[in-house]
Formats: structure tokens, sequence, C-alpha cells
């Protein structure tokens, strides 16, 4: 099992797949990155030896920012928005959706589970 970023790749995935699982890597980062080094996207994740791992590492480390310092820099943006006021850091506040979605109906994802009526005991 190789191990990229402090992330074990899953078995058995093609490896434009399985990079995605690394934060900060979608697939066309991860079809890039494959590129770079010059490895077919259909490989197996199981079917890596430890110069293709390398290969990957070198690449990952020199040309991106993924897990730990990607999460810390996507607080960051969203505590900038927050202490500036702007629209989408007092949307992050009230926990509303702040990309234009309607909130009437849906965005329960963003609000949490329904708050019915209060329930009167007679």
């Amino acid at each position: 099992m190789a191990r990229l970023s402090g992330v074990d790749l899953p078995r058995n995935k093609h490896m434009d797949r399985a990079l995605t699982y690394i934060y900060g890597i979608g697939l066309t980062t991860a079809r890039a990155i494959l590129d770079k080094a010059d490895l077919p996207y259909q490989m197996n994740s199981d079917d890596l030896s430890g110069d293709d791992v390398s290969r990957i590492r070198k690449i990952i480390e020199s040309d991106y920012v993924v897990e730990g310092d990607r999460r810390r820099e996507v607080a960051m943006d969203i505590k900038r928005h927050i202490d500036l006021g702007t629209y989408r850091g007092r949307r992050h506040r009230m926990s509303l959706p702040c990309r234009g979605q309607r909130t009437k109906t849906n965005a329960r994802t963003r609000k949490g589970p329904k708050r019915g009526a209060a329930v009167r005991k007679k």
C-alpha cells in the first residue's frame, strides 16, 4: 500500500482515482501529476513500485499544496472573510449557504435538521 502526503492510497484502484483521496488533489490535478511522472492513468495503486511512489511524491511536494497546509489555507480564507465582514463571511458565520443557493427550501446540509413548530401539550 502506497503512502503519499500522510494518506494511504486505496488498494486496487486506478491511480488517477486513488490520488484524489489526498485532500487538495482532484481528478484533473491527479492526471497532471501522472503525466509528469510518465505513468498511465489506468495503472492500479497496488502495482506501484518504490521508484514510482518517489516520483509522484517529489512532484506533489514541489508543485502542490495538499493535506494539512491546504486545509489551513482554506480555513484562513474563511476566517479572513469573517473578519472583514463580507457577505460571504456573514453567511459562513450564520452557517448558511454562501454561494447564492436558495434557503427557503433545501439547504438542509448547511442549516442542519428541520426544527418544527413547538409541540404543545394539552
